[in-house]
């Protein structure tokens, strides 16, 4: 493996945030720490650089396309599979969340990506696919919301939902994600 792979990968798989030493990153993906600092900069260069593989990887293998109404849902089924599959996503994404500053060193294209989602629910508001009672934008954050926090925050999961579910929690989760999003998105 490449070393410009194997630091990302070290970075993904760090638990339970990114290590706070460029050491241990460049430790974990078997380079020396000059190397690290050529290919990325800094640390935040290096974190940014992972979110955006990982979000590119998401929005490759859950694209948005809405034809009906029912579109919406299998979005945010999509979306919790993929979540279950690669909790560390959701991991990274509150991280950044918890150190952000106000400006992130990809926003500007990680916010065309999101524009462009935006674009794809309005284009369905017009056609009256979805509702326009609730915004483009909200129909995009709302669905990703509830369709990701079940893997990226397990421990409430556990707490809330386990005693309620007979049977197999993951089609119970994924039947009321579908459900909720649909309902989100359809008529008033």
């Amino acid at each position: 493996m490449a070393a410009t792979p194997r630091i990302l990968w070290s970075t993904v798989n760090s638990a339970p945030g990114p290590p706070s030493s460029v050491c241990t990153h460049a430790s974990r993906a078997g380079v020396n720490k000059e190397r690290l600092y050529n290919y990325f900069g800094d640390k935040r260069q290096l974190f940014s650089s992972v979110l955006a593989e990982q979000l590119g990887q998401i929005a490759d293998a859950v694209p948005l396309v809405i034809t009906s109404l029912n579109d919406v849902g299998e979005f945010a089924t999509r979306t919790f599979d993929y979540q279950l599959q690669h909790p560390e996503l959701g991991r990274l994404v509150i991280w950044e969340g918890l150190t952000d500053t106000g400006a992130l060193p990809d926003e500007a294209e990680r916010s065309a990506l999101y524009r462009r989602k935006v674009q794809t629910i309005r284009t369905a508001q017009e056609a009256r696919l979805v509702t326009d009672a609730v915004s483009a934008p909200h129909l995009l954050f709302l669905p990703l919301s509830i369709s990701s926090w079940w893997a990226s925050a397990p421990q409430l999961a556990r707490m809330i939902a386990s005693e309620d579910e007979a049977g197999d929690s993951r089609t119970a989760r994924r039947a009321a994600v579908k459900d909720t999003a649909r309902r989100i998105a359809g008529p008033r």
